[in-house]
């Protein structure tokens, strides 16, 4: 069972993901699109998950099926799983919307990257 789903177009990116993942011992899923992330999530329900809010498939339009999934008996998910989303710094007003929509934390892609081993040993220990 995967400890973390990200929604992630940027190839070299999810290397990055992954090998992070990798290191902090954390089993990851990255996905292309919103059908694949919400399967993924559904197969996992206690998975955090991570979204890059500038890919293709506008993923803040997952955000109420990713707050349905129901979690399987003794797992978090549905509107406890916890949800993270990144973007550029400059795009305040997509962060905003990203909050409003029920994101947990929102945050520019620098500090996301900084936070990634905190994140990841979160998602693990939960």
């Amino acid at each position: 069972m995967a400890d973390v789903v990200a929604l992630v177009n940027d190839l070299f990116f999810q290397s990055k993901l992954a090998e992070t993942a990798r290191l902090a011992g954390v089993e990851l899923k990255t996905t292309t699109t919103n059908e694949a992330l919400l399967r993924e999530a559904g197969e996992n329900p206690g998975a955090t998950v991570l979204l890059d809010l500038n890919a293709r498939s506008k993923p803040l339009d997952t955000l109420p099926a990713l707050r349905g999934k129901q979690a399987a008996p003794g797992q978090t998910g549905g509107e406890g799983r916890r949800v993270i989303a990144f973007l550029s710094h400059v795009q305040t007003e997509l962060a905003e919307r990203a909050r409003a929509a029920g994101c947990d934390e929102v945050m520019p892609r620098s500090k996301f990257t900084q936070e990634l081993p905190r994140i990841l040993r979160e998602a693990k220990s939960k």
